[in-house]
């Protein structure tokens, strides 16, 4: 199992537009808004990291209103 975060900047005023068509996104465990300099951070799960770098190029960065994103995978100790 892979986990990353998703650190995702949206178009001015289409946040919580993006954050609804999120929440329908398979894979996508958490997400949650943000201030700063992004605007949403989601909590993402797949079955590998090939599966999780399709689900942010295929999902996540395919949503209307997503500028840019920010991936960063989880490892286990």
């Amino acid at each position: 199992m892979a986990i990353g975060f998703v650190l995702i900047s949206t178009a001015p005023a289409k946040e919580h537009e993006v954050y609804t068509e999120l929440l329908r996104v398979k894979g996508i465990v958490e997400l949650h808004p943000l201030f700063g300099e992004y605007d949403l951070i989601a909590k993402v799960e797949a079955e590998d990291f090939n599966a999780l770098g399709q689900l942010v190029v295929d999902k996540i960065r395919s949503v209307p209103g997503v500028i840019d994103t920010k991936t960063l995978t989880g490892i286990k100790f």
